[in-house]
């Protein structure tokens, strides 16, 4: 397990693996599963829907070529929807390839220098990952959403088929929360003379807390996940009549009962 990244051999490559490749000099990445025979279901901007606000800007998207030649499937999506499907060289462009790493330790977890690239939740078995994935490319995931609903956000419902509550204000992407927010809010919570008299305790400081926030977004740590079924997950993204999200009593999401998590991961029971 690399400090940064877990980089692979595309001969290492397994079925229903998580993957993603860095983008402009290890700036962000674009994340997807890998379903075998060189394809690849990942997530990106609809073009058609976008606001042209900063939370929907494409930041965590893919660069795909608008014409492959290797497969004629090769940049398949339904209507109106995000999910799409590519050839593994589409998805990776002249970037390399690398696999996220599911029940990692806490230890290890903290060791990563970036966010975005591991977790500590555990992943289901192949197949019903990749039933996920190809649930999802034909009905999709929501709006992208930089922050709240993004490609890693899709990668990692379908490894574990665990979504967040109250979504709508934190996503479960690591990339995301290391990016944006946990600096931001790092500094913002020194007191003003500290910028004057130490400026070495605001590095440490900003230090401590985007690990500590790191590890306690982490969807494997953090007690507000459920476990829905992806045939349930128009229920949770708002395709159905519902206003309050897939969490709680004023959503009826078929017979799905979402099961509540210790902090360890550890399921504890149906909700």
């Amino acid at each position: 397990m690399g400090f940064l990244s877990h980089k692979v051999k595309r001969s290492e490559l397994e079925a229903g693996d998580h993957i993603y490749t860095w983008r402009a000099g290890f700036t962000y990445s674009h994340h997807g599963i890998y379903i075998g025979g060189d394809k690849v279901v990942h997530f990106t901007q609809d073009q058609s829907l976008s606001s042209g606000s900063f939370s929907s800007m494409c930041f965590f998207s893919s660069d795909i070529a608008s014409v492959c030649l290797d497969f004629p499937d090769c940049g398949f999506r339904k209507h109106r929807s995000g999910v799409v499907m590519s050839c593994l060289n589409c998805f990776l462009g002249s970037g390399s390839l690398y696999r996220f790493e599911y029940g990692v330790s806490r230890e290890a977890f903290i060791a990563k220098l970036r966010g975005g690239t591991c977790t500590t939740a555990k992943s289901d078995p192949p197949e019903p990952v990749i039933h996920r994935a190809m649930y999802l490319l034909h009905n999709g995931f929501g709006n992208y959403d930089l922050l709240t609903n993004n490609c890693e956000d899709l990668a990692l419902y379908c490894r574990t088929g665990l979504v967040i509550c109250g979504r709508k204000a934190s996503g479960g992407s690591g990339q995301a929360s290391s990016a944006v927010s946990v600096p931001v809010a790092a500094v913002l919570s020194l007191p003003l003379g500290i910028f004057v008299s130490s400026p070495v305790l605001i590095g440490a400081t900003a230090v401590v807390n985007y690990t500590l926030n790191r590890y306690a977004t982490d969807v494997g740590v953090r007690d507000d996940v459920v476990k829905v079924k992806v045939e349930d997950m128009a229920a949770y993204h708002g395709y159905l009549p519902a206003e309050e999200g897939a969490c709680g009593d004023d959503v009826d999401i078929g017979e799905v009962r979402p099961t509540k998590r210790r902090r360890t991961g550890e399921q504890i029971g149906d909700g």
